[in-house]
């Protein structure tokens, strides 16, 4: 076959549901498409700890501690695995650390914001981690082997963290007003980006990481199953969406809901969201007091080993 008969057999191959392992052959629209995709879930999992890791030393618990130390720990490592499966495409993690350092590519919205209470902590690890995992579940599906292989693991660890979440959040539900207030603010503030989190309706005849099946599910779809699985266990609890609009509509079997602000979205992504130059600056700063580590263990990048 020449090259564009081996691509369009490649194309009825994935689009079929068959699966393409890191050392098949693919052609280069595919391999960046998938490379995008997983270093951004990379990305996500490397700067969604920063928002966590400020509230360690000020859990109200020893035990709190511990756990929120635990989940801290199991982001870095997706934030690892991902990155050696994104490695295997063709590009380095040295380089895509500084991308990402250096604000060349992306990472989740919610990443983005403050945490300003304790309350912020339980609704990141319940309904965040929730938001994610629809999306992570469907990952385990992806045409692309490796990445589906990874997702597995992941998916079993972030389902830990949503019940670590939930134990937050129906600890400070069964407190003082106080405490139910905590909680009720920050949904408020979190549910905006929760609801852009999957980003905005694409057509399926025209979004290619859906046509490559490197993703299982499309935007809209995602956002429909987490309202559906989690605003009942949201009400049940006593707490208020703050969407007058959010409705299930019986007759079209979906749910309406006031549309999200894609404009901030698209802003936020790309470095201008509240927190987001505040958690570039620490993972630059890391990186520059780690750099004698990794001279030490594998020497400067770029020099061979004599």
């Amino acid at each position: 076959m020449n090259e564009a008969e081996r691509a369009e057999a490649f194309y009825a191959h994935v689009s079929g549901g068959g699966k393409v392992e890191a050392d098949d052959w693919m052609p280069d629209d595919y391999r960046a498409a998938v490379l995008k995709f997983v270093e951004m879930h990379a990305n996500s999992e490397l700067m969604g700890v920063l928002p966590e890791r400020e509230w360690i030393l000020r859990a109200p618990t020893l035990r709190r501690k511990l756990a929120l130390t635990s989940k801290v720990q199991d982001e870095v490592g997706h934030a690892q695995l991902l990155y050696r499966v994104a490695e295997d495409l063709g590009k380095s993690r040295e380089q895509m650390l500084s991308d990402l350092i250096a604000g060349k590519t992306k990472f989740h919205n919610v990443f983005h914001y403050p945490t300003r209470s304790w309350g912020d902590v339980g609704i990141i690890a319940w309904l965040v981690d929730a938001a994610a995992i629809v999306s992570q579940q469907a990952l385990r599906d992806s045409s692309y082997a490796p990445y589906a292989r990874t997702m597995k693991k992941i998916c079993w660890e972030e389902s830990v963290h949503i019940m670590h979440g939930r134990d937050v959040v129906l600890t400070l539900m069964n407190g003082t007003d106080a405490q139910r207030g905590l909680v009720q603010e920050a949904l408020d503030r979190w549910w905006g980006p929760l609801m852009q989190m999957h980003g905005p309706p694409t057509d399926p005849a025209t979004d290619r990481d859906l046509i490559w099946k490197i993703k299982a599910k499309g935007n809209e779809q995602l956002r429909q199953e987490f309202l559906s699985i989690y605003v009942p266990r949201i009400r049940e609890l006593g707490l208020l969406i703050p969407d007058p609009a959010l409705d299930y509509d019986q007759a079209a079997g979906r749910w309406a809901y006031t549309e999200p602000d894609w404009d901030e979205l698209r802003s936020v992504v790309t470095g201008h969201g509240p927190k987001s130059q505040e958690r570039l600056e620490f993972r630059r700063n890391a990186r520059d007091v780690t750099q004698w580590v990794r001279d030490a263990i594998i020497g400067p990048v770029g020099v061979a080993a004599a």
